[in-house]
């Protein structure tokens, strides 16, 4: 057969499929990606048929130098990316570099897939090889050069209308308009009050409470009661009726089925995540790709999770078997359906050859796994085998009462419970819901009533409720909106989330997002200038085009020009008309009380402020919050000068807080921190001069650099210690505190592997 080269992503997936393969195969990792387009305009030349000009990523090109080596000395070629469209472009590109290179010359070349990292499923992927699918790949170059193309041409915009250093994507676009807009629904909500009217009960020796259904012949509704007075006056005409007794006029029993959520897809994985472990999308993908790629399970690496990009909810039929034979092992056979549950994507361009998110194994329970999984991956494939047997399992029987009772003539207050009757799946996994309202009314035991009977009334009171506005988004909620909306693709969800926060578009604050001040005027301006390109629809049916090439039911090229042309001509024509003013300013309904032109609400460096029209004439400003700011003196730093230049040095104020800065802005740059930071008496190893200073960065995280800055740059994330290494002789240790390893010192030279044991 000769000797084969086989190709994956990840140093990981290598390890882990290289001892499922014989002595004759070797086994690289790309380390990702191995190709991407020229950092710079041009890199898709919109007048060739949008050719693409490629480049090897720098940080990857000893790899690929590696596998040009090893490939020279192999008979054939084994390209094993991921199952989907990135990872057939991946694919693709070593496929044109090891081509370029000389690389293939009479030797074969195979595409290899599977879904799961285990022995049987890889040795059939390599027995069974296909040619790559260059529907796919174009379909992967179609959406690297749209977003390149939206990318290079729609933020020089912003910068112009906006402020520096702003990007907007044609995926996070519409993203970040639902954020905005749900932010504006909230702020333009107005409460409503209504009362409810609850009674408090007893039968035999056991309380429960009903709620008021019927007030003098008339169904109430959410807004039948709307103030106390009211209120009040109802309670009291229904005393009066009651004279302390209830009577059971009706009993409503029914019997229902409560049926098990389908197996994960990517973003029900990412969802629920979110809900139960306050995992975010990136952190969920990120210990999801360890559990996919292989853990070592004491007999060597294995792959614990199938591939975690899927919109698929199906399941192999040899995994519903063994799913089936554990179920029946474990809980009984009672738990166990006549014929396995199926299930139906919600994904109208679900990839169905992928099977949903399962375990390569169900026999390998969390409780077997615990010893070699880290507590997040633990606590992720947990989740994932938890809700793979659930689906599979009976559905559960619950008995369900509703009692009404009579208050008088014409009066009636509705009582409403449940019972288990066999859990099924229930006993295993419940799916949790986003922003679920917190009644249980159908969850609470009721004591055993009957028609007729009559039950002591404790007490009849009133509750006082508002209306309230939508929630803001959670990560799963928006994650839940941009699937439902066919925004994006599983593979993308997370990276549409980090890029929000990441240019600071957003901010998450108890776990849900707020639009900043300039993710604000984005969004408006892209809605205003821009409606078609982050309309939801728009977005969805694009996403459906590049689909239909990646099925080979469309060409691509065609696909782009249809979208450039009149993209180009909206962002040309926005660019004269739109003036930045139109964008960061808002006239208010206001005089300026200095020189009475109008104000407005404007975007500035710091955030929104309230300033006069009439500036530069007139330098009136106040924060949002009603506080003046014109005139202010600037706070002068007691008792020290500017070190560069020797003048005054204030404490200004910018987009991160409070900081020291020198009064003659601009000619003299000098800055540092409000804070002073705290010496750790740690000599700086590299230029022996100064000392290590325990700093904050601008976003608040702790790290340590020399008091010697900027004439030494010598920078540690990690904790300093005035001890030399015992290894390499370094004059410092580190000290570095992980979730797998706990607290250990380590060397901080990066050629030194030096590190040892911290007990708590």
């Amino acid at each position: 057969m000769g000797k084969k080269l086989v190709i994956v992503e990840s140093p990981a997936k290598a390890k882990t499929i290289k001892k499922y393969l014989g002595k004759d195969v070797e086994v690289l990792a790309s380390y990702g990606h191995v190709r991407d387009l020229l950092p710079k305009e041009g890199a898709v030349d919109t007048a060739k048929d949008f050719e693409m000009k490629y480049q090897v990523i720098d940080r990857n090109s000893k790899h690929v130098d590696a596998i040009v080596k090893a490939m020279k000395k192999a008979d054939s070629l084994y390209l094993a990316t991921d199952p989907d469209r990135e990872g057939e472009a991946i694919s693709w590109h070593l496929y044109e570099l090891l081509k370029k290179r000389g690389a293939l010359k009479d030797k074969e070349t195979h595409r290899v897939v599977f879904h799961e990292i285990t022995k049987q499923a890889v040795n059939d992927a390599v027995a069974h090889p296909r040619e790559l699918s260059m529907s796919l790949v174009n379909a992967q170059q179609a959406r690297r050069a749209l977003d390149y193309l939206v990318g290079f041409t729609l933020s020089p915009l912003l910068w112009k209308k906006v402020r520096r250093g702003l990007s907007a994507g044609r995926v996070q676009s519409p993203a970040l308009r639902m954020i905005v807009e749900r932010e504006l629904e909230i702020e333009a909500f107005v409460a409503k009050e209504y009362w409810s009217i609850e009674a408090d009960a007893i039968a035999d020796k056991k309380d429960f409470q009903a709620k008021l259904t019927y007030f003098e012949d008339e169904k109430l509704s959410q807004f039948s009661v709307t103030d106390e007075k009211q209120s009040a006056k109802v309670v009291k005409t229904l005393e009066k009726a009651a004279q302390g007794k209830l009577l059971v006029s009706n009993v409503e029993k029914k019997q229902r089925k409560r049926n098990p959520a389908a197996p994960f897809t990517t973003s029900t994985l990412q969802q629920e995540a979110s809900r139960k472990l306050g995992f975010g999308a990136q952190r969920t993908m990120s210990i999801a790709q360890q559990l996919y790629e292989g853990v070592d399970t004491g007999e060597g690496a294995v792959g614990l999770i199938t591939y975690m990009r899927t919109d698929s909810v199906t399941l192999a039929q040899e995994a519903l078997d063994e799913i089936r034979g554990f179920i029946a092992e474990k809980y009984g056979q009672k738990m166990v359906p006549a014929k396995p549950q199926e299930y139906k994507t919600k994904s109208k361009n679900a990839q169905e050859a992928h099977e949903a998110i399962r375990p390569t194994s169900v026999l390998r329970t969390p409780e077997n796994m615990k010893a070699y999984l880290s507590a997040d991956q633990l606590k992720l494939y947990t989740l994932v085998w938890q809700r793979t047997m659930a689906s599979q399992m009976v559905h559960a029987t619950l008995n369900t009462v509703a009692v009404d009772l009579a208050c008088g003539k014409g009066n009636t207050f509705r009582a409403n419970g449940s019972t288990v009757v066999n859990p099924g799946f229930m006993s295993v996994y419940l799916e949790d819901k986003d922003d679920s309202a917190s009644s249980d009314k159908d969850e609470k035991l009721l004591p055993p009533m009957e028609v007729g009977q009559v039950v002591d009334l404790k007490a009849i009171r009133p509750e006082q409720h508002f209306t309230e506005p939508p929630p803001r988004y959670s990560e799963a909620s928006l994650v839940r909106s941009l699937e439902e909306h066919d925004i994006g693709r599983p593979s993308t969800y997370a990276s549409i989330i980090s890029t929000l926060v990441q240019r600071e578009y957003v901010e998450i604050i108890n776990k849900r997002f707020h639009p900043t001040d300039v993710g604000r005027v984005v969004g408006k301006f892209l809605v205003n200038h821009f409606t078609k390109y982050v309309d939801y629809n728009f977005t969805a049916e694009l996403e459906d085009e590049l689909d239909a090439v990646a099925r080979g039911e469309e060409e691509w090229v065609p696909l782009l020009r249809k979208f450039w042309g009149p993209f180009k001509e909206q962002v040309e024509t926005k660019d004269k008309e739109v003036q930045r003013s139109d964008v960061t300013q808002e006239l208010l309904d206001e005089d300026c009380p200095k020189c009475g032109k109008k104000l407005s609400s404007r975007l500035g460096r710091s955030g929104r402020f309230i300033g006069c029209t009439g500036y530069p004439e007139c330098d009136y400003t106040r924060n949002i919050d009603g506080e003046e700011t014109t005139n202010n003196e600037p706070e002068v730093v007691e008792g020290r000068k500017c070190p560069k230049c020797g003048s005054d040095l204030w404490i200004r104020t910018g987009r991160y807080g409070k900081f020291i800065g020198c009064s003659s802005y601009p000619k003299c740059k000098h800055i540092e921190s409000l804070e002073q930071p705290a010496n750790t008496g740690v000599e700086c190893p590299q230029c022996h001069k100064g000392e290590i200073l325990t700093r904050k960065s601008r976003r608040g995280k702790v790290f340590y650099s020399c008091s010697e800055y900027p004439d030494c740059d010598y920078a540690l994330w990690n904790e300093p210690l005035k001890e030399p290494c015992p290894k390499c002789n370094w004059p410092i240790l580190t000290l570095k505190t992980t979730k797998s390893r706990g607290t250990e010192k380590v060397c901080p030279q990066k050629d030194c592997d030096y590190s040892e044991k911290v007990e708590s």
